[in-house]
């Protein structure tokens, strides 16, 4: 829901970038590394490549669907990607 989408894009605001997307946009190697900071994040933040608005809204997209995670938000160059981590979650959402 959009009070969680808020709730996650304001835990995310102190973090660093974890996966940096380059040239080859979302490629197998981006998706292992993004997989991976999600089982051990949940929340992470992904610094796309300088294109322009819609093919960094479409790459965000394709790592979102290839790791099974919500995107949570972009702002400027920076996806937000969330997965509840299925035996130990660390972050509470809101109810809807």
């Amino acid at each position: 829901s959009g009070k969680q989408q808020r709730h996650l894009r304001a835990l995310a605001h102190g973090l660093d970038p974890v996966v940096i997307v380059g040239k080859e946009g979302a490629s197998e190697g981006v998706l292992t590394a993004t997989d991976q900071a999600l089982v051990d994040h949940e929340l992470v933040k992904v610094r796309l490549p300088d294109l322009d608005r819609e093919e960094r809204a479409q790459i965000a997209q394709q790592i979102a669907e290839g790791t099974e995670a919500a995107l949570a938000g972009t702002i400027g160059r920076i996806a937000i990607l969330y997965r509840r981590h299925p035996s130990e979650p660390k972050i509470n959402l809101p109810r809807k």
